[in-house]
C-alpha cells in the first residue's frame, strides 16, 4: 500500500503523477487490440476460434459457441435455492430501477405551433459483455442484461469467456437467462467485442455494447466506436473512501480490500482523509485482514501497484480530488456528507454513510454497477437503462405553421446560401 501525506516533501509531485495515471489508455494494450480487431475483421470466425485457443485455452469450433438448450436447462436443474433467491433479488431490484428511469415518448407545440417531441425504442440487438476469468461476474449478468430486457430490447446477445472445458459457469449462466438473454456465446476478450461491433459467419453484428471487462476489453470498445455504439468505459474496479476521524477503521478497510479482489491488478483504491489516526488505524486493519482473505495475492498485487493512503490537508481539497480522479464508487465516511455530495460531479456511483458499503452496489441495491473507471467518469455516466433506447425525434407541421415559419427558413437559406432549402418550404404556397 503506498501511503502519501500533505507534509511529503514531494507531496504535489506525486499528487500530480496520481492524477495523471490513465490505465486505460496504454500504447501497448491498444496496438494489441489493433491487431485483434484487425484480425477478426479479416479473418472473421477463423481469428476468434484462434484466439479462444490462444488465450482462454479451449479449442472450439465456430459450432461450438453457442451455449446449447441442454446447456441451458443444466444451468437452471443445478442452480441451487440459495443462487434462485438471490438472483431473483437482485433482478427484481434492478428492474424496478430501470422501469423508474426509462425515458418515455413525449410530445408538444413550438412557438410557431408545428408539433414536436421524440420517441424512444429499445435497440433491437445489443451485446452483452460478461467478464469470466479468475471471478465469473454472476451479478454482472443481472446489472446489465436486466436493463435490456426492461427496455424492450428483442434480440440480447451475450459473449463470455469459456471455461478450460469449454463451459460457461453455470451460475453466471442461469443469472444471463434469467436475466432475458436470448442469445450467449462462449467467446471472451477483445475479439468477442470485435465479433459483436463487425459480425462474424457466426456471431451476426448488433447495434450497441454493454458491459465492463479487462484492459483490452476497454481498449476494444473505444477503437470500435462508430462501427458500433457503446455504453461506457468499464474497466478495472475502483473506490475511493473520502472520511474524516469518525469513519470507522474497520469499515474503510474491509471496503478497500473488497474493490482489490478482482485479480486483474489494475484494480485502484484510494483513501484520502485528513485524519493521520484514521490513516493509521485504517494501515492497521488492512494489514490485519489481508491474511484471512482468500485472494490474498492478487489484492496485495493491485494494493502494491494502485493502493494509496493519502493524508490531506483538508476535506476541501479531498473534494477537488475526488472530481479530477473521477472514480467509479465513491464512499463518503464523514459527517454531514449531504453538503459534499453536492460538490461531486464525476464519481461513477455515491455510497453515503457507514452502512452503505459498496458491495450493495456491486450485488443488490439496484442501480447498475457497470460504471466508468479510469477517469471515464468525468465523462461518462454508469449504465442505466435508457442507454438501451435510441432517440428519434418526430416533427409534423400543418400549412398554418409552416407559413408562419417560412421567413425564418428563407431567412437561414438566404444567409447561407442554400437557395434549394428556401424553396423547398416556399413552393407549397406558390400557385
Amino acid at each position: 500500500m503506498n501511503v502519501l501525506r500533505h507534509t511529503d516533501a514531494d507531496y504535489a509531485e506525486r499528487k500530480n503523477q496520481l492524477l495523471a495515471a490513465a490505465p486505460l489508455f496504454e500504447a501497448q494494450i491498444e496496438e494489441r487490440t489493433r491487431a485483434i480487431i484487425q484480425a477478426v475483421a479479416e479473418r472473421r470466425d477463423a481469428a476468434i476460434a484462434e484466439f479462444t485457443e490462444r488465450f482462454d485455452g479451449v479449442k472450439l469450433a465456430p459450432a461450438q459457441w453457442a451455449v446449447t438448450q441442454a446447456e441451458r436447462m443444466n444451468a437452471a436443474l443445478t442452480a441451487d435455492e440459495a443462487l434462485r433467491q438471490a438472483v431473483a433479488a437482485t433482478d427484481r431490484n434492478v428492474a424496478a430501477f430501470a422501469r423508474r428511469s426509462r425515458r418515455k415518448n413525449w410530445s408538444a407545440r413550438n412557438a410557431e405551433g408545428g408539433q414536436v417531441g421524440e420517441k424512444f425504442d429499445p435497440y433491437q440487438r445489443v451485446g452483452i459483455y460478461i467478464p469470466g476469468g479468475t471471478a465469473p461476474l454472476v451479478s454482472t449478468a443481472l446489472m446489465t442484461i436486466t436493463l435490456a430486457r426492461v427496455a424492450g430490447c428483442p434480440q440480447i446477445v451475450v459473449c463470455t469467456p469459456p471455461g478450460k472445458d469449454g463451459s460457461v459457469n453455470p451460475a453466471l449462466l442461469y443469472a444471463a437467462m434469467t436475466a432475458g438473454a436470448t442469445e450467449i456465446y462462449k467467446v471472451g476478450g477483445a475479439q468477442a467485442i470485435a465479433a459483436l461491433a463487425l459480425g462474424t459467419e457466426t456471431i451476426a453484428r448488433v447495434q450497441k455494447i454493454f458491459g465492463p471487462g479487462n484492459a483490452y476489453v476497454v481498449a476494444a470498445k473505444r477503437l470500435l466506436v462508430g462501427h458500433v455504439a457503446i455504453d461506457l468505459l468499464p474497466g478495472p474496479s475502483e473506490v475511493l473512501v473520502l472520511a474524516d476521524d469518525s469513519a470507522n477503521p474497520r469499515f474503510v478497510a474491509a471496503d478497500l480490500l473488497a474493490q482489490a479482489e478482482h485479480g486483474s491488478g489494475h484494480e485502484r483504491v484510494w483513501l484520502l482523509t485528513p485524519s493521520a489516526k484514521l490513516l493509521k488505524a485504517v494501515e492497521k486493519e488492512m494489514q490485519h485482514q489481508l491474511p484471512k482473505l482468500a485472494r490474498r495475492a492478487m489484492i496485495e498485487t493491485a494494493l502494491r501497484h494502485n493502493g494509496w493512503l493519502i493524508q490531506l490537508r483538508d476535506l476541501a481539497e479531498g473534494i477537488e480530488l475526488v472530481n479530477a480522479l473521477a472514480p467509479e464508487h465513491l464512499e463518503l465516511h464523514i459527517r454531514q456528507p449531504a453538503r459534499v455530495v453536492e460538490k461531486i460531479y464525476t464519481a461513477g456511483a455515491i455510497f453515503i454513510g457507514p452502512w452503505s458499503p459498496t458491495v450493495l452496489g456491486d450485488y443488490v441495491a439496484g442501480p447498475s454497477h457497470t460504471l466508468p473507471t479510469g477517469g471515464a467518469g468525468a465523462s461518462f455516466p454508469g449504465l442505466t437503462v435508457d442507454m438501451f433506447q435510441r432517440r428519434t425525434s418526430v416533427v409534423t407541421y400543418d400549412r398554418a405553421a409552416l407559413k408562419r415559419s417560412l421567413p425564418v427558413i428563407q431567412t437561414f437559406a438566404q444567409l447561407e446560401g442554400l437557395d434549394a432549402h428556401g424553396q423547398s418550404a416556399a413552393i407549397r404556397f406558390q400557385k
